[in-house]
């Protein structure tokens, strides 16, 4: 995909909002699972569960692997860079879902392969518990998407 059409796509998603569709029928169920290392997955994981959560759906996000860095009090830089075309960065955008009540939540085993403990976490991001991140999985309303 060429860069024009990339970013093109990019700045629709991330300027759509309530005022342009349709809130969803009733709340859905999402989970976000970030493994990958590469910043611009991120941040597009971060885009669409915004677009998820702007059209009513209920959503958390789980961070596994590189994709736990974003919620690092010292991430990596590319988790805090700015990225065109708006200038939004996967750590950023992470911290705006928590700000309108989004679960975030590092892998149980995340951290201890880190050899760190919740501290180095920014505020406010938690570490999953294997049966409730487990249950929300497979809540029969639940779509899990994986990036």
């Amino acid at each position: 995909m060429n860069s024009t059409i990339r970013n093109t796509a990019l700045g629709a998603l991330l300027g759509l909002s309530l005022a342009s569709g349709a809130a969803a029928e009733g709340a859905e169920k999402l989970v976000t699972v970030v493994t990958s290392e590469n910043p611009q997955t991120q941040l597009m994981a971060m885009v669409l569960t915004t677009q998820s959560v702007e059209q009513g759906a209920e959503a958390r996000i789980l961070l596994c692997g590189p994709g736990g860095d974003i919620a690092l009090s010292e991430a990596p830089e590319s988790a805090t860079a700015p990225q065109p075309p708006r200038d939004a960065s996967p750590q950023g955008m992470m911290q705006m879902l928590m700000g309108r009540g989004v679960t975030v939540e590092v892998c149980a085993i995340y951290l201890p392969g880190l050899g760190a403990d919740e501290s180095v976490l920014i505020e406010g991001v938690g570490v999953a518990q294997p049966p409730a991140m487990g249950a929300a999985m497979m809540d029969s309303d639940a779509r899990v998407w994986s990036f």
